[in-house]
């Protein structure tokens, strides 16, 4: 884990956004483009998640993170995904899986004709883009250089030590009732792609920067999706921010001064530097 830096933030590029549409396979998606003023020729894409347990959250709500991974220097497609319980794994998924496809065939419309590419995405967000990332290796496409996870809604069971330090059983709790409404029946957690830590197989999956915080009750489960992405080989960049932080409702609010988003700011900049192809 890196130390934060002791340098004030400061807003390294203004960034923009725009609503889009993105035609993938039968269907069109509506999106949010975010992009730096000035978009350097080295600029990555990334399809970035929204978080909301599966069931809620909407473009609005992810503007805060698509915004910081824009500021670290990409350009940003956030994509409006379809929610449970009306969508059912795997419907949101394959969703994403087509958008992310169209987005690698078409890159060029948004940065370079061989920009690399990148999955984000914060809490059940997160949970997706990890998915994005195995199914893109297993179906042999479109590349990724990495894969961006805050937070990661990662394991079905909710039973780790930071989810109960959070008072977030499953009695009451909406992680386990956005997990219940997202998988419908209990056997689909079996699937790797519904629950990537369940995955059995983590070999060859792109470079992975998974960011957490001290008080954050995906904290667990986020540490332990990283050391299993160690042991398999993936390069893994993992980092625990100190408290209180007031994840996951930390993602709303726009980076400032020492907060969650401006850390992760540095933290993804560098994840981009490290992984862009030379």
């Amino acid at each position: 884990m890196l130390a934060p830096s002791n340098q004030p933030y400061r807003n390294p590029r203004a960034v923009f956004w725009r609503a889009e549409a993105i035609v993938a396979g039968p269907a069109t998606m509506a999106a949010r483009l975010y992009a730096p003023a000035q978009i350097a020729a080295d600029a990555g894409v990334v399809l970035h998640l929204h978080g909301g347990a599966f069931t809620n959250g909407s473009l609005a709500q992810g503007e805060a993170v698509a915004t910081m991974l824009s500021e670290a220097g990409a350009v940003v497609i956030s994509l409006d995904y379809p929610l449970a319980p009306a969508h059912r794994f795997p419907e949101a998924l394959e969703a994403a899986y087509a958008t992310l496809h169209s987005i690698g065939k078409n890159r060029a419309r948004w940065a370079a004709k061989q920009a690399p590419l990148y999955v984000a995405g914060e809490e059940a967000g997160g949970n997706l883009a990890a998915a994005l990332a195995l199914m893109a290796r297993d179906r042999r496409g479109p590349a990724l250089a990495g894969q961006i996870l805050l937070s990661p809604m990662l394991d079905a069971c909710v039973g780790t030590c930071s989810l109960r330090e959070a008072d977030a059983g499953p009695v009451g709790c909406h992680w386990a009732d956005g997990w219940a409404q997202y998988l419908g029946t209990p056997d689909k957690a079996a699937h790797p792609y519904a629950v990537p830590a369940n995955a059995s197989r983590l070999a060859g999956l792109p470079p992975a920067l998974l960011i957490s915080g001290e008080d954050d009750p995906m904290r667990d489960e986020a540490a332990a999706y990283a050391a299993r992405l160690q042991e398999a080989g993936v390069s893994v960049r993992h980092h625990v921010q100190t408290g209180p932080t007031q994840w996951p409702a930390g993602y709303a609010g726009a980076p400032r001064n020492e907060s969650c988003l401006c850390l992760s700011v540095r933290h993804v900049s560098e994840f981009y530097a490290l992984n862009a192809p030379p």
